[in-house]
């Protein structure tokens, strides 16, 4: 089993700083504003060439009017009972409180390796003053400044020398990664949680709870991938708040890392213009992408209900019109198992190779009895052809004048390798070259 080590708190004591820097890089949204972080965060670090996994979580805190409180309570006791070793970080600017205490005590059941992390230590002025902690009376003693950098050495030399054991496999490696993009409050937590059985994310009716993109492992019935569950994605002139703006770069950037995008629609509202910008964000980036229409349930339907609305939308998308739309209900679970189906269908036809004997067997007569449009009494002969090694599909097609090749035959040659090959949700380039 791989070493976890969780980071464990109140409310803006530095926790999501400190994951940022074990992981060198900014995973998790940073905000001066108190309980930005809800759901569990996952990233990998390494120290002295011993890798660990570590998971950032949301402040502990009791008696707020925050409604995600609670919810908030159940991630860390998750995260505490999936961990081997528990980072306890607390503030010298704030002191002891009864949170920190009452959190030492939750920490103390766990049974496991504790790390007292007095934060915020950035001169040695602070350093009297964090002495205060010693009575919780935990024996492994830290001060830092998970800003800076300094005194995470010494705590992370003993970390790593607890380690029962410095193997690790992560548990990401070489899996596909599917994404479930979407507008704010469309359902892609519930889908997420219906679909891994558990409440990995938090879910609430208030649109912009999830705020960090979370990947889990998916390995069910027979399929094995990363979810990634995003941020709701609003258009730019309604964003207004720094943490709603870093949320959203966020999930442009997991749709950007991902093979397959799961762009998720509500039903009662329709394919709307952020759907649409959306869409444009995932095939720009030449990703595998099945639409999910989300609260079905909820829509009155007669005997061409699901037809019209199809229609509707791939009279929207514009020319790429080959793609999966499904209907379901993440709340009731209603065809939520096909939609990971077909998002693995899209993810082997999006990384399928043609043989170029088999792609010039078809192809070929297809250009002779077809050939391009004559032009200035010129005509395009088209020679050869291969497919590109690329991580998406991409053909070039080798002929005497490339620059007579115009855009309509460019979406005639698509639609041909789309008859003859598949590649059903995936974008494909074309590209007509000099023989």
């Amino acid at each position: 089993m791989s070493n976890i080590v969780a980071i464990v708190g109140r409310p803006n004591v530095g926790k999501s700083t400190l994951f940022n820097r074990l992981l060198e890089r900014r995973e998790a949204i940073v905000d001066s504003t108190a309980g930005v972080t809800r759901d569990r965060h996952y990233g990998k670090s390494d120290w002295n060439g011993v890798d660990f996994t570590v998971i950032d979580t949301g402040g502990y805190d009791v008696g707020t009017e925050d409604i995600f409180e609670e919810e908030i309570r159940k991630q860390v006791q998750l995260a505490i009972d999936e961990a081997t070793s528990i980072i306890f970080m607390v503030n010298v600017e704030e002191g002891l409180t009864d949170t920190d205490h009452e959190i030492y005590n939750l920490l103390r059941k766990a049974n496991k390796p504790l790390y007292l992390v007095v934060n915020k230590v950035d001169s040695a002025k602070e350093e009297l003053p964090a002495t205060e902690f010693y009575q919780l009376g935990i024996e492994k003693y830290y001060t830092l400044s998970s800003a800076t950098g300094s005194g995470t050495g010494d705590l992370l030399d003993d970390v790593v020398n607890d380690f029962p054991t410095t193997d690790y496999k992560d548990p990401f490696e070489g899996l596909p990664k599917i994404t479930i993009a979407g507008r704010p409050n469309v359902g892609k937590s519930t889908l997420t949680n219906a679909l891994l059985d558990v409440e990995r994310n938090i879910v609430t009716d208030i649109a912009g709870t999830t705020r960090d993109s979370i990947q889990t492992l998916y390995n069910k019935f027979g399929h094995e991938f990363v979810l990634v569950d995003t941020a709701g994605m609003r258009k730019k002139n309604k964003v207004s708040e720094d943490l709603e703006f870093y949320s959203v770069m966020r999930s442009i950037r997991s749709i950007e890392f991902s093979d397959v995008v799961i762009i998720m629609v509500d039903a009662t509202l329709g394919w709307e213009s952020q759907d649409m910008n959306i869409f444009g964000l995932a095939q720009k980036n030449r990703k595998g992408i099945v639409i999910v229409v989300n609260k079905w349930d909820l829509v009155e339907k007669d005997t061409n209900t699901t037809r019209d609305f199809e229609a509707a939308i791939k009279s929207k998308i514009g020319q790429f019109t080959d793609i999966p739309i499904l209907f379901v209900s993440a709340l009731t679970k209603q065809r939520i198992l096909k939609a990971v189906e077909v998002a693995m269908e899209v993810y082997n036809d999006r990384a399928k190779k043609i043989k170029t004997s088999k792609l010039n067997e078809v192809m070929l007569p297809v250009f002779e009895a077809l050939p391009p449009p004559a032009i200035k009494g010129k005509y395009v002969k088209i020679k050869y052809c291969v497919q590109l090694p690329t991580p998406s599909p991409q053909f070039v097609f080798f002929c005497n004048l490339p620059q007579y090749v115009k855009e309509p035959y460019k979406r005639f040659t698509e639609n041909q390798l789309r008859k003859h090959f598949g590649f059903t949700g995936v974008p494909i380039e074309v590209y007509f070259r000099q023989k």
